[in-house]
This record gives C-alpha cells, sequence and structure tokens, in this order.
C-alpha cells in the first residue's frame, strides 16, 4: 500500500513521524468520507479517481478528480489525533486543473478529528485553510489560520501559481515551533515569515494614545496660496462674449419674435480660470498623529503555531468548472518524508511536461500540414485561371 511510507531511511525517521499520506491507489475509497453537507438540495458534486490528460502510469499517477461543474465537493480522510507542540508541521499536497476552474478553490482543510465525517463542510471547524483560490481576476494562495475561534486571513495575499492547465503542481506548508511559517510551490519557497507579524492573530502591542489631542495650532496643510500672487490686471476670464458683428435678420419681427439679442461667441482672448499660485507652507508641521501607548488589551502568545489537535484533512470546494485532480498527500513533522512526495511530483511534471510539447508539436505540424494544402489549391487554382487565359 502506498499510503503511508514504508522505509525512508530508517534510522533517520525513529522519531520523525508521518501522520498521514494518501497515493490514492487501491482502496482509497475506504479511507476517505463524502461529506452530505449540500446532498439535500442536490448541489453536492461527485468524485472519481483520474491520471488526467497527460500521465505516465495510469494506475500510479491517478488521484482524486472533481468530476462534476459547478458544484460543491466535500470529502474527508482522518487519521489518529496529535498535536504539533514542539515540532514542525508540514502538509504537502498535489494539485492539477485540467480545465480553467473561472471560480472556484483547490485547497486543503486540517483540522481537529471530528464527530461525523458526513457533515463535514463550510461550517466546520478548522485549523488550516491552505492552497489556490481563484473567482474572475481574483486569486490567490489561501494561508488561513484558526485562532480563538476566528479564522485569521494573511494580511497580503500570496502569489497565485495554478493558472497553467494540465500539469501538477505541489503545495508545501511549514509551520514552526518559533511562530514562523514557510510556503513552497513548486519546491520554490514563495514565503517565509512571521504568524506575528503577517497574521493579525494578536491584539496589537500598541495603539494609539485617546487622551493625546492634536494641538490647536498645529499647522497640517503643507501647502498655501502664495499671499503675493495676484491676478493679472489683463487677464481675461470671460469665455463667451457677445458677437458684436452679428446683425438681426431683417425678416425679424420683435413683435412676434420678441427683442432679438445677438448671439455669444467663444472669446478669443480667454486665458482660462485664474488660479493663485500655491507654494510651501512654512508654518506646516507634518502630518499629526496620536502618540503610540502600550495596548492594556494585547497579551503576548508564543504558541501560536501549536494546535491540540490534528485529525482531519479534507476537501471542501465550490468550483464552476470541475476536473481538479489531487494527489500525494502527506502531514508529517520530517522534511525527509516530504521531499519523497515531493520526487514522485517531479516525475510526474517531466511527464505531464514532455507530453504537452509533443501534443503541441503534434498540432503545430497538422496546422502546417492544413495550411500547406490549402497553398497548394491556390496554386493549382491559379494554373487553371492561367490555362483559361
Amino acid at each position: 500500500m502506498r499510503r503511508t511510507i514504508a522505509c525512508l531511511g530508517s534510522l533517520h525517521l525513529v522519531s520523525a513521524k508521518v501522520y498521514f499520506s494518501e497515493a490514492f491507489d487501491e482502496g482509497w475509497e475506504n479511507r476517505w468520507t463524502l461529506s452530505k453537507w449540500k446532498e439535500s438540495d442536490g448541489t453536492a458534486g461527485k468524485w472519481a479517481a483520474s491520471a488526467g490528460k497527460w500521465f505516465g502510469d495510469e494506475k500510479v499517477h491517478s488521484g482524486l478528480q472533481t468530476a462534476e461543474d459547478s458544484r460543491f465537493f466535500g470529502i474527508s480522510a482522518g487519521f489518529d489525533s496529535f498535536s504539533n507542540e514542539g515540532k514542525e508541521f508540514i502538509v504537502q499536497y498535489q494539485a492539477k486543473y485540467e480545465n480553467e476552474v473561472e471560480c472556484g478553490g483547490g485547497y486543503v482543510k486540517i483540522g481537529p478529528k471530528m464527530s461525523d465525517p458526513t457533515t463535514f463542510g463550510d461550517p466546520t471547524p478548522y485549523n488550516i485553510m491552505f492552497g489556490p483560490d481563484k473567482c474572475g481576476s481574483s486569486k490567490r494562495t489561501h494561508l488561513i489560520f484558526s485562532y480563538k475561534g476566528k479564522n485569521v486571513l494573511k494580511k497580503s495575499d500570496l502569489p497565485y501559481k495554478q493558472d497553467e492547465l494540465g500539469t501538477s503542481h505541489i503545495y508545501r506548508l511549514t509551520l514552526k515551533p518559533d511562530n514562523t511559517v514557510s510556503v513552497a510551490i513548486d519546491d520554490e519557497v514563495i514565503y517565509e515569515g512571521s504568524l506575528k507579524k503577517d497574521w493579525e492573530m494578536l491584539q496589537p502591542a500598541e495603539i494609539a494614545d485617546p487622551e493625546d489631542k492634536k494641538p490647536s495650532d498645529w499647522v497640517d496643510d503643507s501647502m498655501m496660496d502664495d499671499p503675493d500672487s495676484k491676478k493679472p490686471a489683463d487677464w481675461v476670464d470671460e469665455k463667451r462674449i457677445v458677437d458684436k458683428e452679428a446683425k438681426k435678420p431683417d425678416d425679424w419681427d420683435d413683435e412676434e419674435d420678441g427683442e432679438w439679442e445677438a448671439p455669444m461667441k467663444d472669446n478669443p482672448e480667454y486665458k482660462g480660470e485664474w488660479h493663485v499660485k500655491r507654494i510651501a507652507n512654512p508654518a506646516y508641521k507634518g502630518v499629526w498623529a496620536a502618540k503610540m501607548i502600550p495596548n492594556p488589551d494585547f497579551v503576548d502568545d508564543d504558541q501560536l503555531y501549536r494546535y491540540s489537535d490534528f485529525g482531519f484533512i479534507g476537501f471542501d470546494l465550490w468550483q464552476v468548472k470541475g476536473g481538479t485532480i489531487f494527489d500525494n498527500i502527506i502531514i508529517t513533522d520530517d522534511k525527509a518524508a516530504a521531499e519523497d512526495f515531493t520526487k514522485r511530483w517531479k516525475e510526474l511534471r517531466d511527464i505531464e511536461k514532455a507530453k504537452k510539447k509533443e501534443e503541441e508539436e503534434s498540432k503545430k505540424k497538422l496546422s502546417e500540414s492544413m495550411g500547406g494544402g490549402e497553398d497548394d489549391d491556390d496554386d493549382d487554382d491559379d494554373a487553371d485561371d492561367d490555362a483559361e487565359v
């Protein structure tokens, strides 16, 4: 069974542990539980095993695929509960978009043990949500941590890397006991940072002093009117003037048509609206801000990273266009174990890219061949025309 790693270097793994792994080989249906959360309203999508369009060995490279369009997809797998206290937490998985998803996610949720996995869905509490998400032009790689019952998004989005269709991408999240986080996509680190700095999990250590008031003589206008700036005496600011050359029509009847008035025309002397010159304000003191003081509500927490219970991993997704294939999932505290799965991804990626290139070249040759045939037909037509002449 490929579900667990049997041997990855013997002695090195004495203290390391693989908490969960899945390659969707034989019997995967018995290890995963379908969600019934959207079953009653008819929007629950079907899952299927598939290797997609490009693969090497179909049996080896098959994963779990969202098999319908415009559906909610829910499925989860449980494992023995554990805490990540005092050790690294690594979750890694593959995602391959066979179709342009248009609007939908490809992320995983990892959380505490569920009493009834069939209820898994959007309301289900989780510890971490990680992976790609897109809707129209809005796209990002999600990384959400739950803290004291609140799901906290990263202050700035991680880049979206799922644009290429038909080839697998690999996502790895590493959460460390020093409250730092690392994210790698396709074996390239795209983010390294701190839970304390990049997620608003804690109250700010300092706040603006509510008792501090801006002085009444504080000048916060950086520019001012130049007192020496005067509008020139010959400045013309009338945009329209009476056309003095206009004449009352000979057939104008004042009694019937009313009193005649000369029409207006653009003033050729008009110089535009005059504005006083602006200069730097010598009294400007800058933008005022209240002084910062220690936040009485701030409570530090050096165990932001810690979760007492991890017991499930699942996919809770909405997709306009299905066809996404997930594979080679691993949850571990050992980087070497994750690297073994990364090697599988690299082998598959090379196969996918080679087959994609082969298909593109074949299409190009076919297009050139068809184009050449059309040229030949044109030449034949020209020859016929010449014969007729």
